[in-house]
């Protein structure tokens, strides 16, 4: 959507009607029309335009104000009471929403429908769909209105003149719709290739491709209950998973701990509580002692009372012997 700024230059037919309106109806009566043609002339006369010794300019003066004479009001009294009444919804089409004003005010103002002043108007109606957009972008929480702006094709420029907000703010929203974008397009092509499966099937593999759910909903053409569904077959999966994993992670700390001291044969206990006397003549530091006594595949429940109650080892080797 291009800027509608107000015209450069506005054009002379509708600055007359813009006098002939602050003329009121009193400079619209019969003996008051003379003297009104000159003072529209003088002023436009004074605003840069050639009025007063430019024949054909003076005519439209003349027949501009006749007209308003006639009809008791000024053309733009009839147009902006129509534009003030247009909402967003009727100016989103600017061309459809200009035809239809121009056949609501074209029977009393037949001048509108003159091709250069058409043209003005279709301008007109953009600047009220530019300037209703933005009132609506700024009623909007968060980015909102920003990306209704940006969706719309807003310039850049009048975005950030009509939010107040910085060109790096703009940039950020930018940055973030083509990531969401990219998202999109990477969501698309992983439901292709879950085309035929069921709709179970397809929650899934978004899930574990971690796509959020919000978007699953978007995309995938599932409701609530497929989701809360392949979720609850999901935790499932994991609870097993996560049994399992402790399982064996149990599995291998009993392992990796040995047997009981009961579980221990005695040529067994034997080997080991030389092995153990060994390591401490080496080291007297328990985190030492544990880590040789690892290393040397020592069972766990041996070590502990060889760094708790050392003494305890001459009962169990004495026992060992038999």
């Amino acid at each position: 959507m291009k800027t509608t700024d107000a015209f450069e230059k506005e054009p002379l037919w509708l600055l007359i009607e813009e006098n002939i309106l602050a003329l009121g109806a009193q400079g619209l009566t019969d003996s008051n029309l003379e003297p009104s043609i000159h003072k529209v002339a003088g002023e436009l006369d004074n605003a840069g335009f050639n009025v007063s010794r430019h024949g054909g300019n003076l005519l439209k003066v003349r027949w501009a104000v006749e007209k308003a004479s006639k009809v008791g009001r000024s053309l733009l009294k009839d147009f902006n009471a129509a534009m003030e009444v247009l909402t967003l919804d009727d100016v989103m089409d600017p061309f459809a929403a200009t035809s239809k004003l121009l056949d609501d005010l074209g029977g009393t103002w037949p001048e509108l429908r003159i091709p250069e002043h058409r043209s003005d108007v279709i301008q007109i109606v953009e600047k009220k769909k530019l300037d209703l957009l933005i009132a609506k972008a700024k009623g909007l929480s968060g980015d909102e209105g920003i990306r209704l702006l940006l969706k719309e094709e807003v310039e850049s420029d009048d975005i950030t003149v009509g939010l107040e907000i910085t060109e790096d703010k703009l940039k950020e929203v930018k940055e973030q719709i083509k990531k969401e974008r990219a998202e999109r397009k990477r969501v698309a092509g992983l439901l292709d290739k879950v085309k035929d499966k069921s709709n179970e099937e397809k929650v899934r593999h978004l899930f574990d491709n971690e796509v959020s759910e919000e978007l699953i909903l978007e995309m995938a053409g599932v409701d609530q209950g497929a989701i809360d569904a392949a979720k609850k077959a999901m935790e499932e999966e994991i609870k097993e998973k996560q049994r399992l994993a402790e399982e064996e992670a149990a599995r291998k700390k009993a392992e990796a701990e040995g047997p009981a001291l009961e579980d221990i044969s005695p040529d067994d206990m034997a080997f080991y509580i030389d092995s153990i006397r060994e390591i401490m003549e080496f080291s007297e530091e328990e985190k030492e002692i544990r880590v040789m006594c690892e290393q040397s595949s020592i069972p766990k429940a041996l070590v502990d009372i060889a760094v708790s109650q050392p003494d305890k080892l001459d009962e169990l080797e004495k026992n060992a012997q038999g």
